[in-house]
């Protein structure tokens, strides 16, 4: 890819994603979440595989169908109370309509059938910007307008999402789609908080982005698309290979990991707000996911190829892909002894 064209995408991916952030109005907050679609698209479809043109054209679908939607919303709200200010939304069905259009641009269940398909159709890099920073300015919008959201309906979609990211994950063999439905998964639990304790569910998203980054990254180093290629990794570079295994169960939610801090806290909110069935249910259908984060570790650590396979030996990788790969493997791993500090500022 041209390297202009991708310094205008990646300055147009920061442009949109602040311009949404910091707007108060909803025609500035759509205007910032199409410049961000517009931005990925050449990103998504730069390989020129018929795989990622297919790609690219379903997730330009989907969201011009969502922002459609979301305009849409803030304009009946609009119609109804003459307040186009993103907090001032009160009108039921505008309150409906945005749940809806902010779940299609995140992926909820019942609209994630596209984010799987995409996230399998681009790079792994292209990839980790759409489960990372192409999620953060629908949940702000979602932040914003919260207290006016349907706790019933975000908590029936929550459940939903993460049975559905669970069970799917378990017949994948593409490391891509076994990541999408992880995505999937991990926003259940951000949004079955979501009106209870906003800041729980901001907390779980930058988690959530610690522990995949590194992942991503990762998986692009070593060259890994699928769970057959995984067990060739191991030679490639042990030591990487091995923190994968950490990483991997880190994002499974097991202590004494980063990634159990999120999950604790979420059942601990929910206990307190007397849904004690509802944090058990979503508690034991986090299982499923660590089933197949350990046949993941499991292919990448444990498994060895019956022969050796003919590659060129990576003695040495690029220096500062290896530092920045190594700072978030330690954020993702080593973060739980910070939890007192989030239970003094939440």
């Amino acid at each position: 890819m041209n390297p202009q064209a991708k310094l205008l995408s990646i300055t147009s991916l920061f442009l949109g994603s602040t311009i949404t952030i910091t707007s108060n109005h909803w025609i500035m907050a759509w205007t910032g979440l199409e410049i961000n679609t517009l931005a990925i698209l050449p990103l998504i479809s730069k390989s020129h595989h018929p795989r990622a043109i297919e790609a690219a054209t379903k997730y330009f679908l989907v969201q011009a169908a969502a922002s459609a939607l979301l305009l849409f919303s803030s304009m009946t709200n609009a119609w109804y109370t003459g307040q186009w200010d993103i907090t001032q939304l009160t009108h039921p069905t505008s309150c409906l309509l945005l749940t809806t259009a902010i779940s299609i641009k995140l992926g909820l269940v019942p609209f994630h059938f596209w984010f799987p398909e995409v996230l399998q159709g681009t790079s792994l890099t292209t990839g980790l910007l759409l489960a990372t920073a192409l999620k953060f300015p629908p949940i702000t919008l979602l932040l914003l307008t919260s207290p006016s959201l349907n706790p019933t309906l975000l908590t029936i979609m929550a459940v939903a999402s993460t049975a559905l990211g669970g069970w799917a994950g378990l017949n994948q063999t593409q490391t891509r789609k076994i990541l999408a439905f992880s995505s999937i998964s991990h926003l259940g639990w951000m949004a079955i908080i979501l009106v209870y304790n906003p800041k729980l569910t901001l907390i779980t998203f930058y988690l959530y982005c610690l522990m995949t980054i590194p992942i991503f990254l990762t998986l692009d180093t070593i060259k890994t698309l699928k769970l057959t290629t995984m067990s060739t990794a191991w030679t490639k570079i042990p030591p990487l290979t091995a923190t994968l295994m950490l990483m991997l169960l880190s994002l499974a939610g097991l202590p004494p990991l980063t990634g159990f801090l999120p999950k604790w806290l979420i059942i601990q909110e929910l206990t307190k707000q007397e849904m004690t069935p509802t944090a058990t249910i979503i508690a034991l259908l986090s299982l499923l996911g660590l089933f197949f984060y350990l046949r993941l570790a499991y292919c990448a650590t444990i498994t060895l190829p019956p022969n050796s396979i003919n590659h060129m030996k990576q003695w040495q990788t690029n220096k500062s892909t290896k530092m920045f790969i190594t700072t978030f493997i330690t954020l993702s791993i080593m973060l739980l002894p910070l939890s007192p500090m989030i239970f003094t500022t939440s």
